[in-house]
């Protein structure tokens, strides 16, 4: 591959997929404030830069996977890839932020003659380690489609939401019925445990029926039912309760703003509060699953 790319955040999504990267053979630069996660890539082949400035200088395309708004604001704005980038080079965020976040970052790496588009994902973890995300893109038709060779290498399904900011937009959407199908899933199992049902064929039963849905089917929040998910092995390397508590911050942001009713949304969002209150923040959302438990056995005591 003759692009240079460099990576920004190499957490439990990045780390996969500038793993995809390198395995395609593409010449990666990367750059993490966690040295074990840049390890892992270098042992890949990839090339470590010691800060921001380092790994975009001579990069051709950037791409960043970041927290939250903050971190996208500092990366960018704050005399990092903005001021340090090569001329022309395109740039694609796949952070979940605020949609006006994106399209004020945009609008500044515009100014300064970027290319920008935001390219959230759908698919959890093992959606990015097994190089089959979904992209969902806001920005330029043009700059997407110069993206998309290397997108297609992290993920299987690509799709233009529209302008830019609406890949967020879109993300934000799914990521609250996520919430909403892993706590009811969850609820639903809980339920047919305490009637006496074995969890994995209740599964397999829903799975087969009008209850289906993604949490049920590829990310099953009952330990032992399902091989490599979260939930069987302790809750941990996947996505953070504390980061679906901030999507759906970002999901009650936008309702509020566009005067939209979301009740389950907005209970979601307190559930999920509850639930990293109660100190499960860093675990897995599906070990929301902990929650609904503790809940049915105070409601029986």
């Amino acid at each position: 591959m003759t692009e240079h790319i460099a990576f920004i955040g190499l957490g439990n999504m990045g780390g996969p997929m500038a793993l995809n990267l390198c395995k395609a053979g593409y010449k990666l630069t990367v750059f993490d404030v966690m040295p074990d996660a840049v390890k892992k890539l270098t042992e890949a082949g990839a090339a470590a830069a010691a800060d921001i400035a380092g790994a975009v200088k001579d990069a051709d395309i950037i791409i960043t996977m970041l927290p939250g708004n903050d971190h996208v604001k500092k990366v960018y704005l704050e005399g990092g890839v903005l001021a340090h980038a090569k001329a022309g080079a395109l740039l694609v965020d796949s952070s979940t932020i605020n949609a006006d976040v994106a399209r004020d970052v945009a609008a500044a790496a515009q100014q300064k003659g970027f290319r920008m588009i935001d390219a959230p994902v759908s698919g959890g973890t093992a959606g990015a380690a097994a190089g089959t995300l979904t992209f969902i893109v806001g920005g330029d038709a043009a700059d997407l489609e110069s993206a998309r060779p290397l997108l297609e290498k992290m993920g299987k399904n690509i799709f233009h939401a529209g302008a830019s900011g609406a890949g967020q937009m879109a993300k934000i959407c799914n990521n609250m019925l996520l919430a909403i199908l892993m706590i009811g899933t969850s609820e639903a199992l809980n339920l047919g445990i305490r009637g006496g049902l074995d969890p994995k064929v209740l599964s397999e039963i829903m799975s087969k029926s009008s209850g289906r849905n993604w949490a049920l089917e590829v990310y099953n929040p009952m330990p032992g039912v399902m091989e490599n998910v979260p939930a069987s092995r302790g809750y941990t390397g996947g996505f953070g309760t504390d980061l679906m508590l901030k999507d759906l911050g970002l999901a009650m942001e936008i309702a509020g703003s566009a005067d939209v009713s979301t009740p389950l949304g907005t209970h979601a969002r307190d559930l999920y509060k509850a639930h990293s209150e109660a100190g499960h923040g860093k675990l897995d959302f599906s070990s929301i699953l902990k929650l609904v438990e503790a809940q049915a056995l105070a409601k029986s005591a």
